[in-house]
């Protein structure tokens, strides 16, 4: 069978299809998205979650976050779901049409479970018209669907105003515990410097005089690392571990692996 891939339908929905369990490269979430589970299973991990999506469940999905996406097929069907994108420029536009405070900077959790509703089942409903159809949603119907979204999500919860309407960018953190936190996601180096509240000219001058060592140097340094305490220790597999620690094939890391230590991933245990 043909393996389908996702499919971008506007520049809100996204209609993911797949036939397989796939990896998908880490990605930092430029807009928060709200996501229906139609079939099989969505792992996500954050740097402070690690959620599975199952069917029937609706997720929402802050902006500013590294996330990791593993998606498994059930039951012999295709692996289905959908994502709404909250688009910021129309959030601004809500908020201000609505005289809403944007001053508060939310602290609550970024990855929300939300509550079983005939409405929000309704609106993604609605949704997949376009998606079987593969029409793109024109400008105005999509900014209609996005403040459609944002009255959903009022209605059922109305402190998420201050999940929705935090325009924020993500200020200057502590360098070294964000870097430890969050080494396996394997994203460009500017998307690091994004979420440190730096440039990428200040985060590499930070990071060099913090670890001494230019920052994909250290990274691979930290990930083979990671890698060897979980094979000698955890006694996992390295072909199970590669792709979380932020490594594209498996080729490539056992190369970088035995470079470093002067022996291969498989002779670890020996």
């Amino acid at each position: 069978m043909k393996k389908p891939t996702d499919n971008l339908f506007s520049d809100s929905i996204v209609y993911s299809l797949d036939t397989a369990k796939q990896t998908e490269y880490d990605n930092l979430l430029a807009e928060s998205v709200l996501l229906l589970q139609l079939s099989g299973e969505m792992t996500f991990e954050t740097s402070s979650d690690r959620i599975t999506a199952t069917i029937g469940e609706v997720y929402l999905v802050k902006k500013h976050q590294f996330v990791k996406t593993t998606k498994t097929p059930k039951n012999n069907e295709y692996y289905k779901a959908l994502m709404f994108i909250l688009k910021q420029d129309t959030l601004r536009e809500y908020a201000l049409e609505k005289q809403l405070d944007t001053t508060v900077r939310y602290h609550g959790p970024s990855n929300i479970l939300m509550p079983e509703s005939a409405y929000l089942r309704g609106f993604f409903n609605s949704l997949i018209p376009y998606t079987q159809n593969a029409k793109n949603l024109d400008h105005p119907l999509s900014i209609l669907k996005v403040k459609e979204a944002i009255e959903l999500l009022l209605l059922l919860k109305p402190d998420l105003r201050y999940f929705l309407f935090d325009f924020s960018e993500p200020h200057k953190v502590d360098l070294e515990k964000f870097m430890q936190t969050n080494f396996k996601f394997n994203v460009p180096i500017d998307n690091f410097a994004k979420l440190t509240g730096r440039s990428l000219a200040g985060f590499k001058r930070d990071f060099t005089k913090i670890f001494g060592m230019p920052p994909r140097h250290w990274l691979q340094n930290k990930r083979l690392t990671e890698a060897h305490y979980q094979i000698a220790k955890e006694n996992k597999k390295p072909s199970s571990i590669y792709l979380e620690l932020g490594f594209e094939s498996f080729s490539h890391f056992s190369y970088a692996f035995k470079k470093q230590f002067g022996y291969s991933p498989k002779d670890v245990r020996s």
